[in-house]
């Protein structure tokens, strides 16, 4: 892969469904909190492509959206119709939670295969693929002050790792891209939709994982 290749599509595909479920997650946060709709357009936006911008500052290269603002029209139109179209109060939290964790399984696999074609070690592209799928929603936590899922012991960051990793060994082996792409996608978000549903966490010192211990859990 040359730093200068176009995406291919399937790349693109899996990107912008990213955006979507992404903006639509921070979306629904911007739903709890009753903001108004500049909230949901906000809030959606930075969720969507927040990560990548990370990323992309982190690796010196052009923000993709500055280039070409398909992603940020995409993160717009996808958070305003959420704010006509928002479940009621039982729904919003389970709602942002799956489409979260397809976010950040989609991220996990663009934002590794972005940094590969951009020349970055092997270690350097896991790492970003990590950055990218969890960026958005730290932000999108931190700037509505809700305790961010990547530090309350959830298997989020993990499950980004997975899917990274998945991709670049595939790469690596070269494994035809769709392929590779499939597998990858499919292993970051089993992983994150196993610990949802069984509300597996990190434990403390001594305890490596925990399973079902928590009360508030996130499928709920």
């Amino acid at each position: 892969m040359a730093a200068n290749d176009p995406l291919s599509i399937g790349i693109l595909v899996i990107m912008y469904f990213g955006d979507v479920v992404f903006a639509v997650s921070g979306a629904l946060t911007a739903a709890r909190y009753r903001m108004d709709v500049l909230g949901f357009v906000l809030i959606g936006t930075i969720t969507g492509i927040g990560g990548g911008t990370i990323r992309d500052l982190l690796l010196g290269r052009p923000v993709w959206w500055t280039q070409d603002p398909a992603e940020l029209i995409l993160c717009v139109a996808a958070a305003l119709i959420t704010f006509f179209v928002a479940p009621g109060e039982t729904n919003r939290r389970r709602g942002m939670v799956w489409a979260d964790a397809l976010g950040l399984a989609a991220f996990a696999v663009v934002g590794c295969h972005i940094a590969l074609a951009f020349g970055a070690p092997f270690v350097v592209a896991v790492f970003m693929g990590m950055i990218t799928a969890t960026g958005g929603g730290v932000l999108r936590d931190v700037i509505t002050n809700t305790q961010p899922m990547i530090l309350c012991g959830q298997l989020y960051a993990t499950t980004a790792l997975v899917g990274s990793l998945t991709y670049a060994t595939l790469a690596y082996l070269t494994v035809p891209g769709l392929m590779a792409e499939t597998a990858a996608f499919l292993a970051a978000f089993t992983l994150r939709a196993a610990a949802i549903v069984f509300d597996i966490r990190m434990g403390p010192p001594g305890e490596f994982l925990r399973i079902g211990a928590s009360k508030d859990s996130t499928s709920e």
